[in-house]
């Protein structure tokens, strides 16, 4: 179990859940915080086969504490503008190590479903992005608040927003840094169902056990095939879809005893 203060991490069965665990900051997020959910990831035993994120108290997360763009920066944490300081290559490493809390979910084994309440902004809805899947309460607004500070999203959401949405589409909302609602961001693609909020728990656990109840093995394979044909050529996707298949029916073949 992590060792960080505002990540809280639960265990039922093939069930695992995260939960982002700062509600009088409304889950704000740090480089500490960052680096907890980089080592989750990468520590998902392979008896869990979902992984369910989620933020404790009315928003999902407000994204990073804003103190960190501040000179007296976040107690205990990276600051910012002292990395600045030190150049060009510092800040680099930095923002590398800190997209690690994100990237290294769609490298988890187990599939990862987002359930999202309140305020899912900047860091927070990169965090969602980062899920495979995503559910959304009604009451849940998307925004990427970057350009606000006169930065960029900059945590590895580009990339499944515009996989998600398009080019254009995730440009606009972007560049404007508008609330998406549930409503919306169901009708683009970027929620995988919309629930009332009192049934954000309920439906999250239902979706995690059909995906349970799926055999582990085609499951496991699954999420890579599906997450490498994003961008990829027909013939090279043909080859991992048969490369996945010949592997599952010899395990089968070898279960049966045949």
């Amino acid at each position: 179990m992590t060792s960080h203060p505002h990540l809280r991490v639960e265990t039922d069965g093939a069930v695992r859940t995260v939960t982002l665990d700062h509600a009088e900051r409304h889950n704000a997020q740090t480089p500490s915080l960052w680096a907890a959910l980089a080592e989750e990831a990468r520590s998902v035993p392979d008896e869990v086969r979902v992984v369910v994120l989620r933020g404790a108290g009315p928003s999902f997360s407000a994204g990073i504490d804003t103190r960190m763009l501040t000179p007296a920066g976040v107690p205990g944490e990276e600051r910012l503008t002292e990395l600045a300081r030190q150049g060009r290559e510092a800040l680099l490493a930095a923002v590398t190590r800190y997209q690690e809390g994100f990237t290294a979910w769609s490298e988890c084994h187990a599939v990862v479903v987002a359930a999202v309440q309140g305020h899912a902004l900047g860091a927070g809805f990169q965090l969602a992005l980062a899920a495979d899947l995503r559910v959304l309460a009604d009451d849940a607004t998307l925004a990427m608040r970057e350009i606000g500070f006169g930065l960029v999203p900059d945590l590895g959401g580009t990339k499944a927003l515009v996989d998600l949405v398009g080019y254009a589409r995730a440009l606009e909302i972007c560049a404007s840094g508008r609330p998406v609602g549930a409503a919306e961001a169901h009708r683009l693609g970027l929620a995988t169902v919309v629930v009332a909020a009192a049934e954000l728990d309920t439906a999250t656990s239902s979706l995690a056990e059909s995906l349970v109840a799926a055999p582990a093995p085609a499951l496991r394979a699954l999420k890579p095939l599906l997450r490498q044909a994003v961008g990829s050529d027909l013939a090279a996707q043909c080859r991992r879809e048969r490369e996945a298949q010949a592997d599952l029916l010899l395990g089968l073949l070898a279960a049966a005893g045949r």
